[in-house]
């Protein structure tokens, strides 16, 4: 709309609203990754920053939006002469989720750079977000390869095509926003490790809060003007208050005190590397001037970790985001200065106003800092009531969830043959990104060009250019797209079997600890997974395809056992489940994974119809993988049977570990050409 939301009209979200004036206050903190749910005013505050932002001076007809004052030497529009700027409101520039690369960095015109040796560039959206807001909503989505380079240009602070040996450069600075929806899938560690903030969103719980919001935004979609008018004094105190934190920022003082507890904060979480030390000092400095003080507290770095660190602590997928307060604030209580006329033990008034803890509040000091009596006490407490509940007891004709066994590391199963979906670590594809495979004509813009192809195509027709001899002419006709293989991402499709006959002799804990580290690996291959699991009389579809793995782990863990084995309604059901996501994405294929020791009972000849249930899906050519979980002496190789029905390969569960047996990818690739 022309008349943005007011950043002052929105109601809760505090910390989102902090975290966005903080980059805006300090653009060198290193930009924010907003995660929740839809509908929780992460776009609208995007948006509503904007108004705020000071006005942009820049250089008259600068596609890259030149400081007039100290214009870039190596703007591809440059050099300036000296002229008056002109002053134009910052930007918010939106990177829609299915962006080429062209589109975000600018695309280069490679025939005129090879035939005329000119460098017509057209820039691209990270020229467009220089010195203004770069908002990536659905961030999780993005190609790898797309997030990288974003996060790379915001880290130097300047953006780099290079193409057929011919080389653009152009600043790119810009307050860097993500939003993304932790069920749609996460970010990989490092990718997270770029952003220097991240804060949750959640709808308010609270009745008069919903209400207001609500009140608010139909007012505002009556009469955006005037609604806008009545925040308007509001919004201008704010603008205020952002430009004189701006000039305030320079002269806060960051002392040696203070850096010994972003120091021992960020060691006491073992976060890795020293990116988060960095982000916690320029956030801790940025809390300073907004509150208009030239020295940073204690208060300051403990915000600043409940800002910079959540996202830097998880080790797998399945952490749960946050810190622990308590920890944090006993962390940085010891880090703090000590007086020296004070006991070293301080009392139930911790120590006066110096303290060393900042804003942590006298009663919380003292609760964190009980008597080690008093810590025996507790951590003695928990054993008595937590050993009745021993996982695996039976209720009826059905079992209790037990705990998954510890995940490992395990052997990469692919889809054989040749596929073209997602980026992704699992099977081979042609892709964007890879290595060079061949050529072929361009359809549409060239955008990776295969040089020794283009010249062999172009080397017949010179004597007839009128120019054999006196250099190579090169026309349209002649370039040659290079075709490249990498590897793609696919829908790992599980069909566990949760009946009674998998619950015999505690092998639940080995089966979900099995899968748990084939999510790890999933997550880990940029896949989207599903859950099937059959039990009792049906089968059912407990998590739908989707690239949370976070999703997929939960479900797992809850999952009872008990009843017969309708192996037949699994596998029709995984059927179901892969014929509609073959409509919704064609080009991502699927790998099934069957995970049972497969036994079929119930019904009227379980075992027959459960190999025609196999046999439909090796006719539709589904790549798959049967774990088998038999266990014992007597081993009937039932699953070895089905594989066969599915034309795929059986693999034990010693076998799926990537430091057992050799050459499992073979197996899987050979059974499923044999299909």
């Amino acid at each position: 709309m022309s008349t943005p939301y007011p950043f002052t009209a929105i109601v809760g979200q505090d910390d989102l609203r902090l975290g966005l004036l903080l980059n805006a206050v300090s653009p060198a903190v290193g930009g924010v990754l907003v995660r929740g749910e839809k509908g929780t005013a992460k776009s609208t505050a995007v948006r509503a920053l904007a108004a705020l932002m000071p006005e942009v001076p820049v250089v008259p007809g600068c596609r890259f939006s030149c400081d007039p004052v100290s214009p870039d030497p190596a703007c591809p529009d440059g050099p300036h002469a000296e002229a008056a700027g002109v002053s134009r409101p910052a930007r918010t520039v939106e990177l829609p989720v299915g962006a080429s690369e062209d589109r975000l960095v600018g695309a280069l015109d490679i025939e005129r750079a090879l035939s005329e040796g000119v460098k017509a560039f057209e820039p691209g959206l990270l020229a467009d977000a220089h010195r203004g807001i770069l908002y990536v909503d659905e961030v999780n989505l993005l190609h790898d390869h797309l997030v990288d380079l974003l996060l790379d240009a915001a880290a130097m602070g300047a953006s780099y095509v290079e193409r057929e040996g011919v080389s653009v450069r152009h600043a790119a600075r810009f307050l860097l926003v993500g939003t993304m929806n932790p069920e749609e899938g996460e970010l990989r560690p490092q990718l997270l490790d770029r952003f220097g903030l991240t804060v949750e969103v959640s709808a308010s719980r609270d009745t008069d809060e919903r209400v207001e919001v609500v009140r608010r935004r139909l007012a505002y979609d009556d009469d955006p003007e005037g609604f806008a008018a009545r925040w308007a004094e509001e919004e201008g105190a704010l603008r205020e208050r952002i430009a004189a934190a701006r000039v305030l920022l320079p002269r806060v003082v960051l002392s040696d005190g203070v850096l010994r507890q972003i120091a021992a904060t960020c060691a006491a979480f073992e976060v890795d590397g020293m990116r988060a030390d960095i982000v916690m000092a320029r956030t801790a400095t940025a809390l300073a001037a907004w509150a208009g003080r030239e020295e940073v507290t204690a208060d300051d770095v403990r915000q600043a970790a409940l800002l910079a660190l959540p996202h830097r602590r998880r080790r797998n997928p399945f952490d749960a985001p946050g810190l622990d307060e308590d920890k944090l604030d006993q962390t940085l209580d010891e880090a703090g200065p000590q007086d020296d006329d004070d006991d070293p033990d301080p009392g139930p008034d911790g120590g006066g106003d110096g303290g060393g803890g900042g804003g942590v509040p006298p009663q919380a000091d003292g609760e964190d800092r009980t008597t080690p009596e008093g810590a025996e006490g507790d951590s003695a407490s928990p054993a008595p009531e937590g050993a009745p509940d021993a996982p695996g007891r039976p209720a009826g004709g059905e079992q209790q969830p037990v705990a998954a066994a510890e995940p490992f590391r395990t052997k990469m199963l692919s889809v054989p043959g040749l596929g073209e979906g997602a980026a992704g670590r699992r099977s081979r594809a042609r892709t964007e990104h890879g290595r060079t495979t061949g050529a072929r004509r361009p359809e549409g813009a060239l955008t990776k060009l295969h040089l020794a192809a283009t010249v062999q195509a172009a080397a017949p027709h010179q004597r007839a250019r009128g120019r054999a001899g006196r250099g190579l002419v090169v026309r349209r006709d002649d370039l040659r797209q290079a075709t490249r293989e990498g590897r793609e991402g696919n829908l790992v499709l599980f069909v566990v079997d949760a009946s009674g006959s998998m619950a015999a002799r505690q092998r639940m804990s080995a089966v979900k600890g099995a899968v748990l580290s084939l999510l790890l690996d999933a997550y880990q291959r940029r896949d989207k997974v599903g859950l099937v699991t059959f039990r009792g009389k049906e089968a059912d579809v407990a998590l739908p395809p989707t690239s949370s793995v976070d999703a997929a782990a939960a479900r797992l863990e809850s999952l009872p056992t008990g009843g017969r084995t309708p192996l037949a309604a699994g596998l029709l059901k995984a059927h179901d489940v892969l014929r509609v996501e073959r409509l919704r994405d064609p080009s991502r294929r699927p790998l099934l994974v069957v995970v049972t020791d497969g036994r079929a009972t119930g019904g009227p000849e379980p075992v027959a119809l459960a190999g025609r249930a196999g046999r439909l899906h090796r006719s539709e050519g589904t790549a798959s993988v049967v774990v088998d979980c038999e266990s014992g002496y007597v081993r009937l190789g039932l699953a070895g049977e089905l594989a066969r029905e599915l034309g795929g390969t059986a693999v034990t569960l010693d076998e799926l570990r990537a430091d057992s047996i050799a050459g499992l990818v073979k197996d899987v690739t050979a059974a499923g050409r044999a299909a």
